[in-house]
């Protein structure tokens, strides 16, 4: 029923391609590919199970999330620390890494749109920023907080944020189709995204400030296939399965903390707005989405693992991507369960 969904979907022009990933009990139920995109030549691609698409805000957790999990089992960082210990230009003292990973830091969700080929100073806007609302009182999902959790792991490490997480994150994790800055003979084989003056964008950040920052950001900037994110998942779901992290880190990320976030994930705490899986889905699933299109979400009570990446995007700004996963996750859950 589900991939009938998906079918009529791209035949109805509501999607322009998909690849869905399902696993249940570690048993793959669906790994299928839908539709086609134009690439940046506007030459029509279908797309198929490998595909490499912009995993967009997925990032956080993929890249960003794991790095500073594993910096903090070696007690190179601990989670309550400050920014501003890290980044003395932060000027915010009192602000800590776990607030930023929660969401709740009191910063804005994002900097003013400005077009992907203007110059911008990215870092220095964020520093600039005035905070919304007191730290730790509410919840506001930014891409801001991540940004300078990227830069953090940067100045632990002395590495850029790509080249430590390929080398301690990605590698050891056997994702092999993960990667930020898509090589130049890879790009051909990514999803296009969005329509950009005369072409499509075709393996290039599709987000603005991650391309300003040179296609390495914590908030976004990796690209992935559905297979890989789909491992990834796994190790959420069931952390003794990996050695890089210890199991314990990696477990209290999707533990419910407020507001429907663990550390960098949704989860569903069964209180406030319906999060993007729908209603259907218990409490204790945790997941993530990119603006892309993309989304991974896990339920660990039933041990389902459900991977879309898409390139709504393709469509423009106002697809219905929303609507499509909520309807989309309630089918699958309706069929496993």
């Amino acid at each position: 029923m589900y991939k009938n969904y998906l079918n009529d979907l791209v035949e109805e022009g509501q999607l322009p391609g998909a690849v869905l990933f399902v696993s249940k009990n570690n048993e793959t139920k669906c790994h299928q590919s839908f539709g086609a995109f134009l690439d940046t030549n506007s030459m029509k691609q279908s797309v198929y199970e490998n595909t490499i698409f912009d995993v967009a805000s997925l990032t956080k957790v993929v890249a960003t999330l794991p790095a500073l999990l594993l910096l903090a089992s070696k007690k190179e960082i601990d989670l309550n620390d400050d920014v501003h210990s890290f980044l003395p230009d932060f000027k915010y003292k009192d602000i800590s890494l776990t607030q930023l990973l929660q969401h709740t830091a009191g910063l804005p969700a994002d900097l003013a749109y400005q077009d992907r080929m203007q110059p911008r100073d990215v870092y220095s806007e964020i520093l600039n920023t005035k905070l919304e609302y007191t730290p730790a009182t509410k919840t506001l999902y930014s891409d801001l907080g991540m940004i300078l959790l990227g830069k953090v792991i940067e100045k632990v490490t002395r590495q850029s944020l790509n080249v430590f997480v390929e080398e301690h994150i990605f590698k050891p994790w056997g994702l092999h189709e993960t990667t930020y800055l898509l090589p130049d003979e890879k790009k051909p084989l990514a999803a296009s995204t969005e329509w950009y003056e005369d072409h499509y964008i075709q393996g290039d950040v599709h987000d603005e400030k991650a391309y300003q920052l040179y296609g390495v950001s914590g908030s976004a900037g990796v690209f992935s296939t559905a297979k890989d994110i789909h491992t990834f998942a796994s190790y959420c779901l069931d952390p003794e399965k990996q050695h890089v992290i210890p199991p314990e880190y990696l477990r209290s990320a999707s533990m419910h903390r407020q507001h429907n976030r663990g550390l960098g994930f949704e989860v569903c705490s069964g209180q406030g707005e319906s999060l993007s899986i729908g209603d259907l889905w218990p409490i204790g699933s945790f997941g993530h989405t990119g603006f892309t299109g993309t989304s991974v979400w896990i339920n660990p009570s039933d041990q389902l693992i459900v991977t879309l990446l898409t390139n709504s995007i393709h469509l423009g700004r106002q697809s219905t991507i929303k609507s499509i996963r909520k309807k989309l996750h309630s089918l699958i859950y309706s069929t496993y369960m």
